[in-house]
């Protein structure tokens, strides 16, 4: 894993543990929602914990309406769990979604997504979906809180985000995915020394085809290379593809690249094809999930400080 990675990941768990343990408290919002009152008039701190006997008060009537259930010891400490499996699924979800845009780029996994990646992203996806299935029901005691309270809403809105990043990423896996990694069919000759981009892709070297990168405008194979068995490089970086860009989160130089068996020349981007509508679709799905990731993190904020 690169330094660049490193911090990526390390980040993202501050910011997104600052977001959303903050406001892990024990406040109701629906009080402020429905008086206006500051949290104060509920809590002995401002920051929320023990209650007043106002705050007591509302709790008490609160149960009685069926808005709220009180937990035992125990149950609490499921609660937690639940919660804290949800939380680092996010981390782990959204950190991918990081990882593509920032360091991959989506003009690099257009040649289909590393398997790791997919697999983290949908363990990911089943995993939050089942606790937060679960802490829903435990603090959504009536259907109608889903759109009569400003919690409510906002939870309603976090959840229709979350359903449709995980329908683009069913259809991105499943009808995109595999269009994207098929080859083209015509067989190449290997010792072409003028590719474009789409050429390149053949040479991925899987199935005894060599195994070809660009670099800075130059093509190289690595196919005698012992870190590029099959064409994948530390299971991250795979042949048939444009790398400068990944340079820079790399722990070595160009001086690697440079050693390798100059094989050509990439053909400049004015001779590229236009990209066909699964391409296009799948760049439309990977910018709109970022956004969507964004999204969900204002929810949280604003579950906080709005």
């Amino acid at each position: 894993m690169g330094n660049n990675l490193k911090k990526l990941f390390t980040t993202s768990i501050i910011l997104f543990l600052g977001l959303t343990c903050s406001s892990l408290s024990f406040s109701f919002p629906e009080y402020a929602d429905q008086t206006g009152f500051d949290c104060k008039v509920c809590h002995i701190e401002a920051t929320g914990g023990k209650l007043t006997k106002e705050g007591e008060h509302f709790k008490e009537d609160l149960v009685a309406k069926g808005f709220r259930s009180t937990l035992s010891p125990f149950q609490k400490m499921i609660h937690l769990i639940i919660g804290y499996l949800h939380l680092l699924t996010a981390i782990a979800w959204f950190g991918t979604i990081f990882y593509v845009h920032l360091l991959l780029k989506p003009a690099y996994a257009a040649k289909g997504l590393p398997k790791g990646e997919l697999i983290l992203g949908w363990l990911s996806i089943g995993v939050m979906a089942i606790t937060g299935t679960l802490l829903t029901l435990s603090r959504i005691s009536s259907f109608n809180m889903l759109y009569t309270t400003r919690f409510g809403i906002l939870l309603s809105i976090k959840i229709i985000l979350f359903l449709i990043m995980a329908t683009s990423a069913a259809i991105v896996t499943f009808l995109i995915g595999p269009k994207l990694r098929r080859n083209g069919k015509t067989p190449l000759h290997p010792k072409k020394d003028r590719l474009t981009f789409e050429e390149l892709s053949f040479f991925n070297g899987k199935e005894g085809k060599p195994a070809y990168f660009a670099y800075k405008g130059k093509i190289y194979e690595a196919s005698q290379s012992p870190l590029w068995k099959d064409g994948t490089h530390l299971k991250k970086h795979f042949a048939g593809n444009d790398l400068t860009e990944l340079l820079p989160s790399a722990p070595h130089g160009e001086d690697k690249i440079l050693k390798m068996p100059l094989v050509g020349e990439l053909i400049s981007t004015e001779s590229k094809k236009k990209k066909p509508p699964h391409e296009k679709l799948f760049y439309f799905m990977a910018y709109l999930n970022l956004i969507f990731v964004f999204l969900i993190t204002l929810v949280i904020a604003l579950w906080r400080w709005g």
